[in-house]
């Protein structure tokens, strides 16, 4: 039943009978309409969530999903997107807390347990829908000393982060891809059913000392990771 009901709901979002960004009616009436428990129809919806063609707000219900802009992931922390793309729709929320060295932290890190580190939560939008979350972890005393709430993009973060540590000598990056967990399928607004690509970044600063350790996840759905390896040639000797 699950199935048909995701069906008749697609062929409406589809043919534009419900448009982008338009609010579904309640679970309620919706369960009341198809005369279904509620249970059958979150699975609906679940189905239709995990395709892309809705998402759920919490504390505001069910919407079609606007058509999002392909993110291509260039490395260092840096996103390249679809030339169409308003660079005004483009928005980082930032928010800094101060947190422990805990379990892998500190093993990333390179610093003993419990020592005091600094988490900035950067969660980033297109218009009002999110594509990407990053968490970045630095060593107390590396952390920027302000950073907005909001900035323009995911270079005015890596600029403040910038200011506070040292140059940095390399940055090793480990990509996978997994189910997401419940807090990050929440933040992106996404099925839990639907890949993620999850990005573990680790940067050393030129006195060997670790700067920064960042979990990056990105919606499957929307994502690419490009890689550019840089070859050297040799000159060939000039003949006599």
């Amino acid at each position: 039943m699950r199935y048909s009901i995701a069906d008749d709901l697609r062929a409406r979002i589809i043919t534009g009978r419900l448009k982008p960004d338009e609010r579904l009616p309640s679970e309620a009436k919706l369960a009341a309409h198809y005369r279904v428990s509620t249970p059958t129809l979150r699975n609906a919806l679940a189905v239709l969530q995990g395709e892309g063609l809705i998402e759920k707000i919490h504390g505001k219900g069910n919407f079609v999903r606007r058509q999002l802009h392909q993110l291509t992931y260039v490395g260092g922390g840096h996103m390249a997107f679809d030339r169409e793309v308003p660079r005004a729709s483009l928005r980082v929320t930032v928010r800094m807390t101060n947190t422990r060295a805990r379990g892998s932290l500190a093993s990333l890190l390179k610093v003993p347990l419990h020592s005091p580190l600094s988490e900035l939560l950067c969660v980033g939008y297109e218009g009002e829908s999110p594509h990407s979350l990053m968490r970045v972890y630095v060593p107390r005393d590396l952390a920027p000393i302000t950073l907005q709430a909001e900035v323009p993009c995911w270079g005015s973060v890596e600029a403040a982060l910038a200011e506070a540590r040292p140059a940095l000598a390399d940055t090793q990056e480990t990509v996978a891809a997994r189910l997401p967990t419940r807090s990050e399928a929440a933040a992106l607004r996404i099925s839990t059913a639907l890949a993620i690509l999850a990005i573990t970044r680790v940067s050393t600063g030129i006195t060997g000392r670790v700067a920064e350790a960042a979990h990056l996840v990105l919606a499957g759905d929307r994502a690419n990771a490009l890689f550019t390896t840089l070859h050297m040639t040799r000159e060939r000797p000039a003949q006599r």
